[in-house]
């Protein structure tokens, strides 16, 4: 339990940071989830569109320093090379 007023606070903003990273961690989860999902599925259609929409929210993140630079750059391209393998085979 805190004792000073300061410690109150710091455990207010805890809260508040752990409830706005925790909606992060799921949106980019359920972005590349959704990309997978169509590439399984062999609709290039699909994943085309969840990949640039996977591109274009992963780099919103990054502007927002949620993620690293080079973390979405390395997960968008793996995902890019998933679809490209499909829309080759297809």
């Amino acid at each position: 339990m805190a004792n000073h007023k300061s410690a109150e606070k710091r455990i207010r903003q805890t809260h508040k940071k752990t409830e706005r990273n925790r909606y992060y961690r799921t949106r980019i989860k359920n972005i590349i989830k959704a990309v997978r999902e169509a590439v399984s599925g062999n609709d290039v259609a699909k994943a085309q569109e969840s990949l640039k929409i996977a591109n274009k929210e992963l780099h919103k993140f990054v502007s927002k320093g949620i993620i690293k630079k080079n973390t979405a750059a390395r997960r968008v391209s793996r995902l890019n090379a998933s679809v490209k393998k499909i829309a080759q085979a297809a």
